[in-house]
């Protein structure tokens, strides 16, 4: 049994600005578990298009407030209390609204090494 402090992973690699937001990457590979888990700040009016072609992951929004939209556009709002799951290495937006940051709890499957970062510059979105 072991436990981590956000403050403990911000002195770390592990501590990762993905562009839009951040992520303090809690549990990676490295640990054993099988799965990562990670408190993702999305920045307050930032949109990111994104995809995971090497993990599934599931969100589960804890404060403020956005929306995801797949390449169908479809468009799924997302507060505290929701959980929105990329089950198919969906290529999405992810928004959050101008009101105030969006922190979600992410898990991947399989884990992140833990220093992974986007790309968002490509006209295709960031991927990995």
């Amino acid at each position: 049994m072991f436990t981590r402090q956000l403050a403990d992973v911000e002195k770390t690699d592990f501590f990762v600005d993905w562009g839009n937001g951040t992520s303090h990457r809690l549990l990676t590979s490295q640990d054993g578990m099988g799965f990562t888990i990670c408190h993702t700040v999305v920045r307050a009016g930032s949109e990111s298009r994104l995809q995971y072609r090497r993990h599934l992951e599931a969100c589960y929004c804890i404060s403020g407030s956005g929306e995801v939209e797949d390449m169908t556009g479809a468009v799924h709002r997302v507060e505290p209390g929701t959980v929105y799951v990329l089950d198919a290495h969906d290529d999405h937006f992810l928004r959050a609204d101008s009101a105030g940051d969006m922190v979600l709890v992410s898990v991947f499957n399989p884990p992140l090494k833990g220093t992974e970062k986007h790309s968002l510059n490509g006209e295709g979105g960031s991927a990995y």
